[in-house]
């Protein structure tokens, strides 16, 4: 009988559930997504419905195993990637969510986070858990739904509620509540977890007040944490690989050694270095964050995170109604042949790394007659590379001694648009490479689920299959760069006045 040859990967995200199926050698053999509701129920406020997560997830698992025409028993394991810090809490019982999830981009707990900057605990916390204070991440979060929901702590206290990252409620359901765990990708990500010794960090949980009851089992990323009811797809199917999506995008991009880089631009922009078994510090704005591993070595990659990248776009089509599709808005930044001086800083939600302005608003600055619709759709994507620019000059500070980033490979579905990615080279002064391919957040997870469930010997083999597609190389002279960044930090200060 012949070994399955095919990987499936979850890619939950922000705005969409995706499925893809994958064969042995990276390749896409078929994909189904769809878009769920997002909910906002005061400004600042983001919020999933958790039924709509696992609904939607699973929808597109049972079409793109339809559209590759294979059944169960073809697929030798499930990778899960997923949209990190989100935060659900759920009764073990019967598997109702205690109330809606709270997505990374919410910013309701910023009055828990300065309680814990006035208190000193920020120096315990990044040395522990390499993050800062920010209601980004999901500790914060956490307390505020065990604050907000009376009895909940109690509850929680007596081991009746579970909490997790998608993945855990994305793994809870495929396992019929058999499995309540994590990977260290996810749980570095909530202000919980001990990235230097991969465990949920006491001191971390007596700070937010979390009982340890709620919190899942943490795995490597690479390991076979169970199996699927055989009623989802005909047959159980073992669940191998589970990584945040930065981190499962880092893993499918083959940055696998210290010194590789990757930004992907999806909802948000997202720039990791790997730094192999050493835990770089940033002085810049940065963060620390577990990558995706394949056994029990801690592995690191310095992180900057933007808040608003390809969400922009989708402001201008939902919100502004400038264009009818995300799909036209190159070809409408084309008509002009730049921005006409216009900057536009999408803070929709606080400004992330390198600036942590959670405080900061969206503006869209030098505006004149002549300004049209065209000029503010390119300011708004020159918006997601000034701000990936701003993430890159805090990483090459940080990176002085030892030379930094001389490539960088970029994936998320906004690198499809190449006038972005040659803006992005001309700011950066380094070549920009576009894989072959550029769903590397769940090849990530493929590769991940593949080696677990023995489909890959190795990280050599993975590395094989990495091919470039396309290289952006600079040819903006680096005195124009500098000055164009020198207005962006410049519309960046007008954003907090």
């Amino acid at each position: 009988m012949n070994r399955p040859r095919f990987l499936l990967a979850l890619d939950q995200g922000t705005s969409s559930s995706r499925s893809i199926v994958f064969d042995d050698r990276g390749g896409i053999v078929a994909a189904a997504q769809q878009e769920f509701r997002q909910i906002f129920p005061q400004p600042g406020w983001v919020e999933h419905d958790p039924q709509e997560i696992w609904s939607s997830q699973l929808a597109t698992a049972r079409e793109a195993l339809r559209k590759a025409d294979i059944s169960a028993t073809d697929v030798a394991g499930i990778g899960i990637t997923n949209q990190r810090e989100t935060t659900l809490v759920w009764n073990r019982i019967s598997g109702e969510p205690l109330c809606n999830a709270i997505v990374w981009q919410d910013r309701r707990t910023e009055f828990i986070c300065a309680e814990l900057r006035e208190r000193g605990c920020e120096a315990m916390l990044r040395d522990r858990s390499g993050l800062i204070i920010d209601a980004y991440f999901s500790g914060t979060k956490l307390k505020w739904i065990l604050d907000k929901h009376p009895g909940a702590r109690d509850a929680a206290q007596r081991g009746e509620l579970a909490f997790g990252t998608v993945d855990t409620w994305l793994t809870w359901q495929l396992t019929g509540g058999a499995v309540h765990a994590t990977d260290v990708s996810n749980a570095s990500r909530t202000m919980l977890f001990n990235i230097h010794r991969n465990q949920w960090d006491d001191d971390l949980l007596s700070m937010l007040e979390i009982p340890r009851e709620l919190l899942p089992e943490v795995h490597p990323s690479s390991h076979v944490f169970g199996h699927t009811g055989s009623e989802l797809f005909g047959a159980p199917i073992a669940i191998g690989g589970v990584a945040g999506d930065q981190q499962s995008a880092l893993f499918g991009q083959a940055c696998f050694t210290s010194g590789l880089a990757k930004n992907t631009y999806g909802t948000g922009c997202f720039l990791l270095m790997h730094s192999g078994e050493h835990c770089q510090r940033s002085a810049n704005g940065l963060i620390t964050t577990s990558a995706a591993q394949i056994n029990s070595t801690p592995e690191f990659a310095l992180e900057g995170s933007v808040f608003i990248g390809g969400a922009v776009v989708q402001w201008l089509r939902d919100g502004l109604k400038a264009i009818k599709g995300s799909e036209v808005v190159q070809g409408l930044a084309e008509t002009v042949p730049d921005s006409g001086g216009v900057m536009f800083v999408p803070a929709f939600t606080g400004l992330g790394a390198p600036y942590w302005k959670p405080d900061a608003r969206g503006a869209i600055l030098g505006l004149s007659r002549g300004t049209s619709v065209a000029h503010i759709a390119r300011a708004a994507l020159e918006s997601i590379a000034f701000q990936s620019a701003a993430l890159f000059q805090a990483m090459s500070r940080d990176l002085s001694e030892s030379g930094g980033v001389t490539e960088l490979r970029v994936d998320g579905g906004a690198c499809v648009n190449d006038l972005l990615m040659q803006f992005q080279a001309d700011l950066l002064g380094i070549p920009v490479v576009r894989p072959k391919v550029i769903e590397t957040t769940a090849l990530g997870a493929a590769y991940l689920a593949g080696l677990a469930c023995g489909v890959y010997a190795g990280l050599d083999e993975l590395a094989a299959h990495w091919q470039a597609e396309r290289t952006f190389h600079p040819t903006m002279s680096r005195s124009r760069a500098a000055e164009l960044m020198q207005r962006w930090e410049h519309a960046v200060a007008q954003t907090t006045l």
